[in-house]
């Protein structure tokens, strides 16, 4: 089944180191089908870890082709990659760009760059990187097989 990402926000009161209450806006990746199960399996996986009020400010589609997990806890930021992959026409014999976007889990941008060679591997077509960049995202959360889709009210 494919994945279909969304990206959202969230606003809450964290408590600093140094005792200070500061508002803090974070962004989190959720797996779901529609908007409507993305807010409400956004809210069920954050409301165990979230002392006092919070609002979900923004909730948008990220369109994300590939997402690249990692085991390995030192792994513990996400990176964006922007994946050109390169087809000629056969008419024309004009080189053509398919540019996707691609997550990855990693420590750092060297091994954002390692992982994404490796998830790459095998790959038929011809690509490109274009760009990687660390993005502010904390937290993915993938679909699990023991839940039940929300329906969508439209």
């Amino acid at each position: 089944m494919q994945s279909e990402w969304f990206e959202c926000k969230v606003r809450y009161d964290k408590t600093l180191e140094n005792g200070l209450i500061k508002k803090t806006t974070e962004s989190y990746l959720v797996d779901a089908l529609s908007f409507t199960e993305a807010e409400k399996r956004f809210i069920e996986e954050l409301e165990p870890f979230m002392t006092g009020e919070f609002i979900v400010t923004d909730i948008k589609r990220a369109r994300i082709s590939e997402l690249f997990d990692s085991d390995d806890l030192n792994d513990d930021r996400w990176f964006r990659a922007r994946i050109a992959y390169i087809t000629l026409d056969e008419k024309s014999g004009a080189e053509k760009r398919t540019v996707q976007t691609t997550v990855i889990q990693a420590k750092d941008f060297h091994r954002a760059l390692e992982r994404l060679d490796e998830g790459m591997k095998g790959t038929l077509d011809e690509w490109v990187i274009v760009s990687i960049t660390e993005t502010a995202i904390i937290d993915v959360y993938k679909f699990k097989a023991d839940e039940e889709p929300v329906a969508d009210n439209k």
